[in-house]
């Protein structure tokens, strides 16, 4: 249980934006705002003069160094550091590209306060964060929550081969199957996961090992 504030820091370009997370979130008891910066230059300038943020809030375009490659190097550097990305981008590929970067979870810019409080907590407690908006009932799935579904070895390496770059056309080829095969592959495992992106297959991979980048 979490009794001592969750330290993170803000890593966002646009000034007064960043200034308002900050504020917002320096209202929450349960955290504890260590510093600001402008990108990921200035994130590695500002690690060594600080307490280590146990959550970086992340913007994705950033001049310099933006946040995919701010959250690769964290990752090699800092892999204690959870990374929790903030944007207002929605699409799978930039949420993919950030969970292949290292991040742990992924938050709208029009999220609420509350939901990114409750974003930080889930990362630190869970290990995981994909906001509602972006893939579904992800956080229950997951999170672990009841029984593993079964999955057969075609979901299963279905399952792997969505994780990578690969076009959904492409992985069919690469299955030896038809398109429409693929579709119902990906249907299946929406329906017993529980979720409704790719992102959220992808997230289910990495959280129960089934893949890992």
């Amino acid at each position: 249980m979490q009794t001592e504030p969750i330290l993170i820091a803000i890593v966002d370009d646009h000034t007064l934006f960043r200034n308002g997370v900050h504020a917002l979130m320096s209202e929450f008891d349960e955290l504890k705002v260590v510093f600001e910066a402008d990108n990921g230059k200035q994130l590695q300038q500002m690690l060594p003069k600080h307490a280590l943020p146990q959550v970086v809030l992340m913007d994705i375009n950033m001049p310099e160094m933006d946040g995919y490659d701010a959250t690769a190097w964290l990752k090699a550097k800092y892999p204690q550091i959870k990374v929790l990305a903030l944007s207002m981008f929605e699409d799978d590929k930039a949420v993919l590209r950030m969970i292949r970067s290292g991040a742990s979870g992924y938050v709208l810019k029009e999220s609420k306060p509350r939901e990114l409080l409750e974003a930080i907590k889930t990362i630190v407690n869970k290990g995981v964060y994909i906001n509602e908006l972006v893939s579904g009932k992800l956080i229950r799935s997951v999170a672990g929550a009841g029984d593993s579904p079964e999955l057969t070895a075609k979901e299963l390496e279905f399952l792997k081969l969505a994780c990578s770059e690969l076009t959904y056309k492409e992985i069919a080829d690469k299955m030896f199957i038809s398109p429409r095969t693929v579709d119902n592959y990906r249907e299946s495992l929406f329906q017993k996961l529980n979720l409704k992106s790719r992102t959220g297959l992808v997230l289910y991979a990495i959280q129960n090992e089934i893949f890992k980048f």
